[in-house]
């Protein structure tokens, strides 16, 4: 078995050769006359040289800005940063410039929906198409367009329509209920609302018009309303009676063509997308980030760290309301072709995205650890019983990896096979520890360090550590970055979110280790945000959610990361007197959070306490409860003389030695 450290994998001198990273290095030399003999040395003058080495990055790709750019960079004080001040572009302008008309943008399937194939041409055209049609409703660049739309082709040509003219793309999964929506949606207050009747998953039906109805009343800013009929595609009716049917405004006359359409050339720090924080101190946090700073780092992390090329396939399982959509529609960026799937990834046969990987030859496959171990645990042999031949890397992202799940693909899926794990986050939409195709691949790590992104484990004392587990930091600024919350004049809850530990520091909320070979590792989280599958939740909403149900006085919930790649996630909950603890109440809980919130972030257990531990201002205590259950001594985890309720810890002790993992999750 596998442990930490232990070496998988090395590319041969051909693979590296032939690596975009390779390129770069090659163009580099020839145009910079800079000579760097490895990975480590060209990370360390990415980030000495922050500013030559992100001006290399918008040469390398020949970024087209309508004005030249004054400065690379005016300042790297965090936050405030300004990339390429003066530049104008569009960040769907450069999707354009890829895919001849023939070749396959986009293959999707879902539960609904056999395999089908989306060509450049055609998407470029229904973009254009949609495009238009915004311009002509009245949407306007800096206007904001939501969208409670599922993973499909309409979704994507949607999100690049919005992007085109110059407005802000924002995007929840119609998983979430609708409270979750409308503390995101309400926010932002959107122009134009992209709705969907319902879905399919695992077999069963979900019916989602009476949520989108709801919805809509409460979102007074919604002036028009555009509707994919999907789960009951015969019903060609929307929410409202003025909604425009998704059909009818894809095919009408095309008023524009693609040769003729002009993109809505925007500043660098322009908004581009809305993306949303966990909410775990209130509602969520809604990030925004800019044309120049997405365009650029999906560049850099796609084509480097994920080495994409037009004839890559990229297959990655999420939904609209994980960033890894965000990403996974970037790979457009590069010329590949994108795989999208909508629905259970292990129905109706555990296999379901090894068959679609299968089918579609992808040439890059991207999911969870825990999905990884969901097929451990099932006994399934890829290699043996599809042909996966295409499959040339494996991305996992989500959630930190154990070793036995390297050594699992490695045994299962292929043994010559470039294994890129990879730990970034919402808050930059990339990635902060990263792979790369030229490294060998350790059981359990990262291979490295992301170009440009000057991230470090800190000590207790602010000091940066190796071979030492501390918060992972970033001490420098991406151009990913966000450029502000939506309603933060004052930078107060982004302050807040990342540079209230460290001035002038970011302080992502991971713990990390960095080796002395230069590799990483993710031990989880060092806050209280609920990550499951890849999809990041804040304790507040569930508080939110469980606390309104008759009976139910407090609660506190944790997330704790286990071996193999494992999350177990127990609800504890005070009952007002008289209240009975069995197993209805726990059916009505459950059934609230699946409905409200989100059905990933169902507890996969309850258990009634005394009393929730608080600190002496107030607050929940979830992040000293999550230590003390892993086994972390009480002294080393909590102040009793910070708390208001220090007694309420000894139950968290005797449940931490009564705990067997491990436990189903």
């Amino acid at each position: 078995m596998a442990i930490e450290g232990t070496i998988l994998w090395k590319p041969s001198e051909s693979y590296k050769e032939q690596a975009n990273i390779t390129h770069y290095m090659n163009w580099l030399q020839e145009e910079r006359g800079l000579e760097v003999s490895d990975y480590n040395s060209l990370w360390q003058w990415s980030v000495n040289e922050l500013e030559d080495f992100w001006e290399s990055i918008w040469n390398y790709f020949a970024i087209d800005s309508a004005s030249p750019y004054k400065q690379v960079l005016d300042t790297k004080r965090m936050p405030g940063a300004n990339w390429f001040s003066g530049s104008t572009l569009n960040y769907v302008e450069h999707i354009f410039r890829q895919g001849a008309n023939e070749k396959t943008a986009i293959f999707h399937e879902s539960e609904i929906r056999p395999l089908g194939e989306m060509s450049w041409g055609t998407f470029k055209e229904q973009v254009v198409t949609l495009a238009t049609k915004l311009r002509e409703i009245g949407v306007k660049p800096g206007d904001c367009v939501a969208a409670y739309l599922p993973n499909i082709p309409e979704t994507v040509v949607a999100m690049m329509a919005t992007m085109s003219i110059g407005a802000i793309w924002s995007s929840c999964s119609p998983d979430f209920g609708s409270r979750s929506v409308l503390d995101r949606l309400q926010q932002i207050e959107p122009k134009l609302l992209l709705t969907i009747d319902g879905y399919q998953y695992a077999g069963k039906t979900f019916d989602r018009r009476e949520e989108i109805r709801d919805i809509v009343k409460r979102l007074p800013s919604v002036q028009h309303v555009i509707h994919v009929p999907y789960l009951y595609a015969e019903e060609q009716v929307g929410p409202t009676k003025d909604a425009l049917i998704w059909n009818d405004v894809i095919n009408e006359p095309a008023a524009v063509s693609v040769a003729q359409f002009t993109f809505e050339k925007v500043p660098f720090d322009h908004p581009l997308q809305i993306m949303y924080s966990s909410g775990t101190t209130g509602i969520p946090k809604a990030i925004v980030h800019s044309h120049g700073g997405i365009l650029l780092e999906s560049y850099k992390i796609l084509t480097f760290h994920a080495n994409l090329t037009p004839d890559s396939r990229l297959l990655f399982y999420t939904t609209t309301g994980w960033m890894m959509f965000n990403i996974l529609t970037s790979g457009l960026l590069t010329g590949s072709s994108i795989i999208l799937y909508d629905g259970n990834p292990a129905y109706p046969s555990i296999g379901k995205l090894w068959e679609l990987a299968e089918k579609t030859k992808a040439t890059v496959f991207g999911a969870s650890p825990m999905y990884i171990n969901l097929m451990k645990k099932a006994g399934l042999t890829p290699k043996e019983q599809y042909d996966i031949s295409a499959i040339d890397s494996i991305i996992l992202s989500g959630a930190p990896a154990s070793p036995d799940v390297f050594e699992w693909i490695y045994q299962n899926v292929k043994d010559d096979l470039w294994l890129s794990s990879q730990s970034g986050g919402t808050d930059i939409c990339s990635g902060f520890v990263s792979g790369v195709p030229t490294e060998p691949v350790y059981a359990g790590e990262m291979q490295v360090r992301g170009l440009g992104v000057d991230v470090h484990a800190f000590s207790e004392a602010g000091v940066s550590v190796v071979d030492e587990v501390g918060e992972l930091v970033v001490l420098q600024p991406m151009p990913s970055m966000p450029i502000y919350f939506w309603n933060d004049e004052q930078n107060e809850r982004l302050l807040e979110s990342y540079f209230d530990t460290y001035e002038g520091i970011w302080r992502q909320g991971d713990n990390l280790k960095i080796t002395s070979r230069g590799t990483c590792v993710i031990y989880g989280r060092s806050d209280s945000v609920l990550n499951r599958n890849g999809v990041r939740m804040g304790t507040s909403e569930i508080y939110a959610s469980v606390e309104s149900l008759e009976g139910i006085q407090d609660s506190i919930i944790v997330n704790l990361d286990l071996p193999d790649s494992r999350s177990y996630m127990p609800l504890f909950i005070v009952v007002k007197e008289g209240v009975l603890f069995d197993e209805e109440l726990k059916s009505r809980i459950n059934k609230k959070i699946r409905e409200g919130v989100s059905p990933k972030h169902v507890p996969d257990a309850i258990f009634p306490i005394q009393q929730v531990p608080y600190t002496l201002t107030g607050k929940k205590m979830e992040v000293p409860i999550r230590k003390i259950i892993t086994g972390i001594p009480v002294e080393q985890a909590a102040n009793p003389d910070a708390m208001a309720n220090p007694g309420a810890l000894d139950y968290f002790v005797r449940f931490s030695e009564t705990l067997n993992a491990p436990v189903e999750g």
